[in-house]
């Protein structure tokens, strides 16, 4: 989902949650209720400022947060199952001599 999408949504939620009218959120925050509309289209895209004034607002703070993507088309991810299979001990190993051939590339 676009950021814009997702940052009206943020804020439509934040507003009916709070039962305020985007006119009424609009005073509250000290700006047009049009704007109010058109970050709620997905029209415009608010700053993170923006938003957290908006949501400030309607009584709610939000909380930004990083989430790692699934890693596609790797060929990493076909090696799982063979290290799955291995004891603790060979992954120990495996690391071992990972660790020990980094250790190498960096002296060199």
């Amino acid at each position: 989902m676009e950021l814009a999408l997702k940052a009206g949504h943020i804020l439509l939620e934040a507003r009916s949650r709070a039962g305020l009218s985007q006119r009424a959120l609009a005073r509250r925050a000290g700006t047009s209720q049009s704007e109010i509309s058109r970050i709620e289209q997905g029209r415009i895209s608010p700053t993170i400022a923006t938003l957290e004034s908006l949501l400030h607002a309607a009584g709610y703070e939000g909380h930004l947060t990083l989430v790692a993507l699934p890693v596609r088309d790797s060929h990493m991810l076909e090696d799982v199952t063979r290290i799955l299979a291995l004891t603790p001990e060979d992954r120990l190993r495996e690391i071992r001599n990972l660790s020990r051939f980094t250790a190498e590339a960096h002296r060199a």
